[in-house]
């Protein structure tokens, strides 16, 4: 048996890259029907090949996290391409993807596309919640397309990292991928977008060679539901929260009605932004207002 990476998923076939650059074209054993599992792009396995078009997927390695949309396993790294204007920035959205990549334990670089259309008003109001996400993430600001010298920027701490770009749409994602990886060629644009609904929602996955790192050659997800997350999870998924909570009175405290919370009262004193507050708390609320079959 050999061990090898998924690097491309296609209408039941696994193309599987050993440790050493070899590729081959595999099929899953039936088994895994039975136990309910099914191999994904990102997955580490052992198979079994005669030829290099003929291997058999014998086991599946645990996986560290994994994904629904797109079906990947084992990510490390989200670019969360993040519009600063057209469309307006939202916050709601981006903390909502910040929560589900902390809960997925996939690191998140920031990426605000089209900084360079806001007027110094408009710059003037937006760069303080910027210059907050950036205490705690890796943070860029950037045109669309992007500078060379930004990605260069951005892919340079990043080694040995299996890659997937995400965002609201009319952030720029596409755009993005196109720059990291010309030979996509994905659809962009408000004139492309009724031609490339199908193409972007293929059951084709794919990892593709960047420098050192794999890059995942779908535009990615635009949001999350949070119906995987309980509430007492969701505090731990906030690293601004996490740093003010071992000074509330009550271990274990929400944050929410408690008496004595340092979460609170760093928030009164503006340490915590607030917009992150008043996020943290509406999905609380969601997530307690879930059907028991969500559960």
């Amino acid at each position: 048996m050999t061990k090898g990476q998924i690097r491309q998923s296609l209408s039941g076939y696994y193309d599987v890259v050993t440790t050493d650059g070899v590729e081959y074209r595999t099929r899953a054993r039936g088994n895994f029907r039975k136990k309910k599992q099914t191999p994904l792009v990102g997955d580490w396995v052992e198979f079994k090949a005669q030829k290099a078009d003929e291997g058999y997927i014998l086991e599946i390695y645990p996986r560290k996290n994994q994904l629904v949309r797109p079906p990947m396993a084992n990510l490390d790294t989200a670019l969360v391409v993040t519009a600063c204007v057209q469309p307006d920035f939202s916050s709601n959205l981006l903390d909502r993807q910040l929560a589900m990549l902390e809960a997925n334990d996939v690191s998140p670089v920031l990426y605000f596309s089209k900084y360079d259309l806001l007027t110094e008003e408009q710059k003037a109001k937006l760069d303080p919640v910027l210059n907050y996400y950036a205490k705690f993430y890796p943070v860029y600001r950037g045109s669309l397309p992007a500078r060379p010298e930004t990605l260069e920027t951005m892919l340079a701490n990043l080694h040995h990292q299996v890659i997937v770009v995400m965002g609201q749409t009319g952030a720029g994602k596409s755009t993005l991928l196109n720059q990291l990886e010309p030979s996509l060629e994905l659809a962009t644009g408000e004139i492309s977008k009724a031609l490339s609904r199908g193409r972007h929602t293929t059951r084709k996955v794919s990892l593709l060679p960047i420098g050192d790192n794999l890059l995942a050659d779908t535009p990615g997800f635009s949001s999350f539901e949070l119906l995987e997350i309980t509430k007492e999870q969701l505090p731990t998924l906030f690293p601004d929260l996490v740093a003010h909570q071992a000074d509330c009175k009550f271990r274990g405290c929400m944050h929410i009605n408690e008496p004595k919370c340092a979460v609170k009262a760093a928030v009164e004193a503006g340490e915590i932004m607030p917009s992150r507050y008043a996020n943290y708390q509406l999905f609380h609320d969601m997530i307690i207002n879930q059907k028991p079959k969500y559960r």
